[in-house]
């Protein structure tokens, strides 16, 4: 035991070392002028406590000291900005409040389980699997610092289904452009590329002239732009081959005609801003169809598209996905799956 008494100073020193259980860098604690033997006893079992409790804390640190660690790796890995931002809100709002002082080591699995299904049940399916996706990307980076040894996420089943996308019918469609350039609405060229091509809105920004070729009628989609991140590749990673339809490309050569810059669309304030849903809801609104997203345009091309007998393969690959289970949610959308299948169908 590491109890001292000096005799010149008439007291006790006490002094308590051990080796780092990980490191093995060997560490002491020492406090002196202790006046009688129980306090010097009462106080090197202190020092073993208080020794034990800053190995911990070096080795299993508190779990929000492991998030933020992550999130310095998680950006040095090149991800989106607004992904970033995704991971470090939803955990700092969902888990620090609850795991703010519980070392990483100490969260169990049934806490995990807890959180998600209990803490967390107001929520939708879609942000409970991204909550467990965002804690399990923590949990692998600690394990590859060394920091714990195992993953304690749980595997959840989340039924977050395939609901099928609210789109404007072809009808609502040609209504709402033919109501846009009426108007002349400034908006009105931009829609009509979304409707006529299915890009996605980020891909519609960030489109130049020198990626468009009006002889052959194509476009090349390359870079894409979101109000965090600027430009980038596209959401694919891919470049992709655009047709320009022909009763589209009136607007396409009036658009080359008065170009200001290399970009081929018009910059209206509220698209830089991001507001483009709340702008085309209004005027949605205004002529009494259907309230869809931006976004819900470029379903809505896809339903048309396959709809009018374009073979889905086609249309994946002029709109950009890869997931032949995301286009399946068009399919049924429009209805080609079941088309025909009642035509020998007869009980009278």
């Amino acid at each position: 035991m590491g109890i001292k008494y000096d005799e010149v100073k008439k007291y006790y020193i006490v002094t308590y070392s051990r080796r780092h259980p990980v490191t093995k860098k060997s560490r002491n604690l020492r406090r002196q002028g202790i006046k009688t033997r129980r306090e010097a006893e009462k106080a090197y079992k202190d020092l073993i406590i208080k020794l034990n409790e800053k190995f911990n804390e070096s080795t299993h640190p508190y779990w929000p000291e492991v998030v933020k660690k992550f999130l310095i790796y998680f950006a040095n890995r090149g991800v989106a900005k607004n992904t970033l931002i995704n991971y470090k809100s939803s955990l700092e709002a969902h888990t620090f409040s609850k795991w703010g002082r519980v070392r990483i080591n100490e969260i169990t699995t049934s806490e995990i389980r807890d959180l998600i299904l209990d803490d967390l049940s107001h929520f939708s399916e879609a942000h409970r699997k991204s909550m467990l996706k965002f804690i399990r990307a923590v949990f692998r980076y600690a394990i590859e610092e060394d920091i714990v040894h195992r993953d304690p996420t749980p595997k959840l089943k989340f039924k977050t289904g395939e609901k099928i996308k609210k789109v404007l019918k072809e009808s609502e469609m040609k209504l709402f452009l033919k109501e846009a350039k009426r108007r002349n609405h400034q908006w009105f060229p931009i829609w009509a590329l979304a409707c006529f091509t299915g890009m996605r809105n980020g891909e519609l920004y960030a489109l130049r002239w020198d990626r468009v070729d009006l002889t052959r009628r194509m476009m090349v989609i390359s870079s894409s732009w979101t109000k965090e991140n600027g430009y980038k590749e596209t959401k694919s990673g891919d470049d992709r081959i655009v047709e320009i339809a022909r009763s589209l490309m009136p607007i396409m050569n009036d658009l080359y005609r008065n170009r200001k810059d290399e970009f081929v669309l018009p910059r209206p304030r509220d698209w830089t801003t991001g507001c483009q849903a709340h702008v085309l809801k209004i005027f949605l609104s205004e002529i009494n169809l259907p309230l869809v997203r931006f976004h819900d345009l470029r379903a809505s091309w896809a339903t048309i598209m396959l709809t009018k007998g374009v073979e889905p393969i086609r249309v994946m690959s002029m709109g950009g996905w890869k997931d032949l289970k995301t286009m399946q949610v068009y399919i049924r959308k429009s209805g080609i799956h079941i088309q025909g299948i009642t035509d020998n169908l007869n009980f009278f």
